[in-house]
């Protein structure tokens, strides 16, 4: 009887002693994701809603995967961008989308195409498993809702971008585009792997707040394959934001002295001149009033002795008229004070 108490007493610790080594050597969360959720909401950077909701349990495992304060989400910026389902995320990485789509992708999208980005194809969110989906590689960030994957975009005319036809084949907006969100997201998270940076993101663009340790510059960031400069939007590749026609090429200099007359009925100049046919009839008028005369035409009225511009609009001055002028009449209307019209004619027929 008593060797089977001791037997039974030997079994128990036996256990017991495996039970307190198994709970000893269990892996744990790093403690610094459990206080980027605290900070996060204690600072009010995500507003719950309709489309970011929390999540009705904390997720804890398998191994350390999990959050302590999950959120549901099916849209970013007040419900304006979709998401292609319903994505499980930490309160750190919702609120940094939110910036980046602020401040870089939407930005972009209007530049570029002139119009938003209305939802994100996203290939994945919260997932426990290994970093690029290798067995037995170490965890990756999707592992604690701290990753997002993007596939690609769709804009608010339904127009589909996506990273594996239009990184390389796209139209040279919408690589620019794609280029833009890239180099952004470089400056709002730690990790951004997009096509280029490995064979494993060659369709989608990586995005997470791991922590890669500090520098004297801040925390260190992963960004490939390495930002690219782009070419400023195109007007004639894009949309016209101010609905304005397109400058005119600018031609050389014409020489206006070798330029013919003006053809055709719808050549206009930029002001009008003066009215030669009414000038003509004034004159004729004048010419049948100094006629009437019978010792010829009278002298023209004198004017005051202003000069300059405005002489030629001062009224005439109330003189005793002159005596008639002797000469004679042109057929063209100018009155010729001595000798024939024809004495005074130029020898050329420029002015005549």
């Amino acid at each position: 009887m008593a060797r089977r108490s001791q037997t039974a007493l030997f079994i128990m610790l036996a256990l017991g002693a495996l039970a307190g080594c198994s709970k000893f050597q269990r892996a744990e969360r790093p403690a610094w994701r459990a206080r980027a959720e605290a900070a996060c909401f204690a600072e009010r950077r995500v507003a719950l809603s309709n489309y970011v909701q929390p999540a009705a349990h904390e997720i804890d495992g398998p191994s350390i995967c999990g959050l302590t304060r999950p959120l549901k989400v099916t849209a970013l910026q007040g419900g304006a961008v979709q998401f292609n389902a319903t994505q499980t995320l930490d309160c750190s990485m919702v609120a940094e989308l939110e910036s980046w789509l602020a401040e870089v992708v939407q930005p972009a999208a209007q530049a570029r195409f002139g119009q938003p980005v209305a939802e994100i194809d996203s290939m994945g969110s919260y997932n426990c498993r290994g970093m690029n989906n290798q067995i037995g590689a170490r965890l990756s960030e999707h592992s604690f809702g701290n990753a997002l994957d993007v596939g690609g975009f769709r804009l608010a005319d339904g127009r589909i971008i996506t990273l594996v036809h239009d990184w390389t084949r796209g139209d040279p907006q919408t690589q620019a585009f794609l280029r833009d969100v890239h180099s952004g997201a470089c400056g709002h998270f730690a990790t951004v792997l997009s096509p280029g940076s490995n064979m494993f993101h060659y369709n989608h663009i990586h995005l997470d707040l791991a922590m890669h340790g500090m520098t004297s510059t801040g925390p260190r960031r992963i960004c490939k394959p390495a930002p690219q400069m782009t070419e400023p939007p195109s007007l004639k590749e894009g949309p016209h934001k101010d609905n304005l026609p397109e400058a005119p090429e600018i031609d050389d200099d014409l020489d206006i002295a070798q330029v013919g007359a003006p053809r055709g009925a719808s050549a206009y100049a930029m002001h009008s001149g003066p009215d030669l046919a009414l000038a003509a009839a004034t004159i004729a008028a004048a010419d049948t009033s100094r006629r009437v005369s019978p010792n010829g035409p009278p002298a023209p009225p004198r004017r005051s002795a202003q000069t300059g511009p405005m002489a030629l609009h001062a009224p005439a001055a109330a003189e005793t008229p002159s005596p008639p002028a002797r000469g004679a009449m042109r057929e063209d209307g100018v009155f010729v004070p001595e000798g024939a019209p024809t004495d005074f004619d130029l020898p050329t027929s420029r002015f005549r």
